[in-house]
């Protein structure tokens, strides 16, 4: 039974997190897919109704699209039900917000941010909108007419942090918080003025309200919430004097009744107590502040095996309590704040799970199971007292489903994966493989079906190190399983789900346990599974899992051939190059040249003699390239069978968010390598030494 291929990407529809209707009636959801055709992702906006008959087969019938956008996204209906704002991405230029009549209609366009918008937020009179945007410095990014990028004034660098991966240079072009009016969506459009004799010009406005900025200064902005009464609105920003040199940020609160004409001022909320890495923030119906965030110590730096918290403050002048266990509990950013307390996600060894943690931090899990759940939507219905929550969610079998939380856990109300159904799924094997030191190394294989045994193996290491391999459809493992592979993916020591020991074991250690764990775990699939083939297999990963990878082929050479692709291979050049070059190589392999040495897989190179091909993306900020050419040119120079694949336009995120043309060549090259060092059945290479097989 066939799988998925390459060509089958088009298939993979995402769903964002929902918003439902305040009387929890329908919610309304993302759904955004790759075209190869548009070589973009696109998507509209769906509604689905919620008052469906539980137990019931769903069929997709009560899902149907209300926009048609290229690719609308970040849907949430007002707190009065009347309005449905959204983000717009046009064609060509950034993203702007939208916001048309709840039952449907053409939407109004609300912003005109010449970088676009970031986060937003609906005021809880629904009369206003709360968002960020990116503001360039005079003479950059467009705002000159006719003058390009190379044509800028040079950037004077004073900060050890000035780039993001996928987005560029950020000290030129803070996030800043606005404020804007909501119009109606009813009235009367507006209408260009033509030229005439007294205005020869053509009028050039473009009919969008103008916002009042409420910040400014050397600093980003990230989450945003109101209070319950609308007067305050709380941020989250690094303000404090060292934002240079650590990781720690803030909620601001701004007083949103101070004069038009003025900032208000921005009133530290938290931090008094401990240095915090916020994500998420809210205020609880009663005025409580609500957030999710790391604990990073007294250096504003700790994160290595930081799991995410749930924090609440009762009063600005108290500290703020964790009403989750650190040592066991990892959130990710998701936060919804009810009467009844807190919705989170937690991550649960390969599996993301919803709880509500009520104030006195009692917890109930609310959906369970072989799932991931990724977004969260609550309402209350005044009138019937009736409270509603929905979830959107991957399974292994999914890439993502919208479901009513029942007592029972999730009931699926959409069916957007039915077409990678049909094309077959090839299930996941669960396994539990003790390590030579006795800790317990969890993950999955998956083995092709109809394909002739024993299978080529490809050992598969995921990123990070703080992630997880999920329960979820993984279109990477789809894939090699349709070309006759058995996939073997586990979660080392290092990795995210399994408690703060487990993922604090490689801080400044990298390629000790995480090495054995992953080797002690292959070992174990191969004698669990006779249909895989111990004398054929493979190693690949990306970013920590290229660092692994290229790790394994200097100490262990049994391995037909191997992919590095975005790796973290040289922690030394990594600072100063990077991103994140300030701090990550700082704590997960210390700051001693010898110590770094001993975890460089780059130091190492000499040692590989597999047969290795070297993938990176032109664009990426967080390994930069120079990572990869480097390794490359040092296994070329030692005489290693080895190429470099570079993707021109792409950042680190390629294989999960670029082009989608670029990620089917990506496809297409790996299983053409994986043809030459280690073919299978149904990927057999060179059937005729006299023709070429397929490049790339």
């Amino acid at each position: 039974m066939g799988t998925m291929k390459p060509s089958d990407l088009p298939l993979l529809s995402t769903v964002s997190r929902p918003t439902i209707h305040p009387d929890g009636s329908r919610a309304v959801v993302a759904v955004s897919r790759p075209d190869l055709d548009a070589d973009r992702t696109v998507g509209q906006l769906w509604s689905v109704d919620v008052g469906v008959d539980v137990g019931v087969d769903v069929d997709g019938s009560g899902a149907r699209r209300i926009t048609r956008g290229i690719s609308d996204s970040y849907p949430q209906f007002s707190p009065d039900g009347a309005l449905l704002a959204f983000v717009r991405s046009p064609t060509d230029g950034p993203a702007q917000l939208y916001v048309m009549a709840a039952p449907g209609g053409e939407p109004v366009q609300l912003t005109d941010q010449k970088l676009g918008i970031g986060i937003w937020r609906w005021s809880p009179d629904s009369r206003k909108i709360a968002f960020t945007a990116a503001v360039a410095e005079d003479g950059r990014y467009g705002t000159v007419a006719h003058l390009g990028p190379g044509s800028e004034p040079p950037r004077r660098i004073s900060t050890l942090k000035y780039r993001s991966n996928g987005f560029g240079y950020t000290t030129d072009r803070r996030r800043q918080v606005f404020l804007i009016d909501v119009p109606s969506v009813d009235d009367e459009p507006g209408y260009p003025t033509a030229p005439s004799a007294e205005h020869p010009e053509p009028d050039a406005s473009t009919g969008v309200p103008l916002p009042r900025r409420l910040t400014e200064g050397d600093f980003d902005h990230g989450a945003l919430a109101f209070s319950p009464d609308g007067r305050t609105l709380a941020v989250v920003s690094a303000r404090h004097p060292d934002r240079d040199r650590d990781l720690a940020n803030n909620v601001y609160e701004l007083t949103l009744e101070t004069p038009a004409g003025e900032l208000p001022a921005a009133v530290q909320v938290t931090g008094h107590h401990r240095r915090y890495g916020i994500s998420s923030v809210e205020y609880s119906p009663s005025g409580e502040l609500w957030f999710i965030g790391a604990d990073l110590g007294e250096r504003g730096i700790d994160f290595v095996g930081r799991g995410d918290q749930l924090w609440v403050q009762d009063a600005a002048t108290e500290a703020a309590r964790r009403l989750t266990d650190s040592a066991t509990v990892q959130l990710d950013g998701e936060l919804i704040v009810t009467a009844e307390g807190a919705l989170v996600h937690r991550l649960d060894r390969g599996r993301v799970h919803l709880l509500r943690i009520a104030l006195d931090g009692t917890v109930t899990a609310l959906v369970t199971g072989d799932l991931e759940v990724h977004g969260t939507a609550a309402s209350h219905n005044a009138s019937t007292g009736a409270n509603t929550i929905v979830v959107s969610y991957t399974t292994p079998s999914s890439m993502g489903e919208l479901g009513l939380v029942t007592a029972s856990g999730s009931h699926p109300l959409t069916d957007f994966s039915a077409g990678l159904r049909r094309g077959g799924v090839t299930p996941l094997q669960e396994l539990s493989v003790t390590a030579h030191d006795g800790s317990d190394v969890h993950g999955w294989v998956l083995t092709p079906i109809d394909q002739g045994e024993p299978h080529p193996v490809l050992l598969v290491i995921h990123g990070g190190p703080f992630a997880q391999w999920g329960v979820s459809f993984f279109d990477e493992a789809q894939v090699y399983v349709d070309a006759g592979y058995a996939v073997v993916m586990c979660n080392p020591r290092g990795s995210a789900g399994y408690g703060e020991v487990h993922g604090r074991a490689t801080r400044q250690r990298m390629g000790t346990v995480d090495f054995t764990d992953v080797i002690d775990f292959l070992e174990g699939a191969l004698s669990r599974h006779p249909a895989l083939d111990r004398e054929r297999i493979g190693v690949m990963g990306g970013s920590y899992g290229g660092y692994l990878t290229a790790w394994i082929i200097a100490n262990d050479h049994r391995f037909a051939g191997a992919i590095v692709e975005r790796g973290y291979l040289d922690p030394e050049t990594f600072v100063g190059t990077s991103d994140i070059g300030s701090f990550f190589s700082d704590e997960y392999t210390g700051t001693d040249p010898q110590r770094m040495r001993q975890q460089s897989p780059q130091a190492l190179s000499g040692q590989v003699t597999t047969p290795t091909l070297v993938i990176h993306s032109e664009d990426d900020l967080r390994c930069p390239l120079s990572q990869g050419e480097r390794f490359y040119a040092a296994l070329k120079r030692n005489g290693v069978e080895t190429e470099l694949l570079i993707f021109p336009g792409e950042n680190h995120e390629l294989s999960r968010s670029g082009r989608p043309r670029h990620r089917v060549q990506r496809f297409e090259a790996v299983l053409d390598w994986w043809a030459r060092y280690l073919p299978s059945v149904a990927n057999p290479g060179i059937a005729n030494p006299g023709v070429t097989s397929p490049g790339v």
